[in-house]
């Protein structure tokens, strides 16, 4: 069996692997890094619940080999909250809006939600409906996922603004 090294960071730690080339990277992150917050729905890209992020930009992990991976910084679902597991505002926003119900669809959403997050911190609610476009739900008729990511929006407006303002007063 031919195998291919791939080094990637993925959540801000770095790994090493043996790869067969055709290795999907959903089955990379999923059987060998142990990350299964990157769920496997449709397997041709329609759904979006494999999406992570590759350098900050979507990728549907089921379309993605893992060769091609090699030298690029990852973040999945698990890499959202920090290290003591504290939810990140996407995620608060997502439990007080009951943005999730079975769950399946909702490691994409967030990761599909969190490049628009880091591209605009004023998303529109149509903005937010044109991002999620890309991924399926089928139990909150998406409102509470539209609602929620404005609320992370205005929320981590309210903290950036905080910051200079608390500086000002050193």
């Amino acid at each position: 069996m031919e195998t291919r090294t791939v080094r990637v960071v993925v959540n801000g730690t770095t790994y090493e692997h043996e790869v067969e080339p055709r290795r999907m990277l959903g089955d990379f992150l999923r059987h060998d890094l142990n990350l299964t917050g990157t769920h496997y729905g449709c397997e041709h890209g329609v759904c979006g619940a494999c999406t992570v992020l590759v350098d900050g930009r979507t990728t549907r992990a089921c379309l993605t080999l893992a060769v091609q991976m090699d030298g690029h910084t990852l973040t999945t679902v698990e890499g959202l909250a920090d290290a003591d597991g504290t939810l990140n505002e996407l995620q608060k926003a997502f439990s007080e809006c009951h943005a999730l119900q079975c769950g399946f669809c909702t490691p994409g959403m967030l990761m599909t939600l969190t490049e628009l997050l880091n591209e605009t911190d004023t998303p529109t609610e149509a903005e937010v409906r044109e991002a999620i476009t890309g991924n399926l739900c089928r139990c909150t008729g998406y409102q509470p996922i539209v609602a929620a990511a404005l609320l992370a929006a205005q929320r981590i407006r309210e903290q950036r603004a905080a910051v200079p303002a608390a500086h000002a007063t050193e």
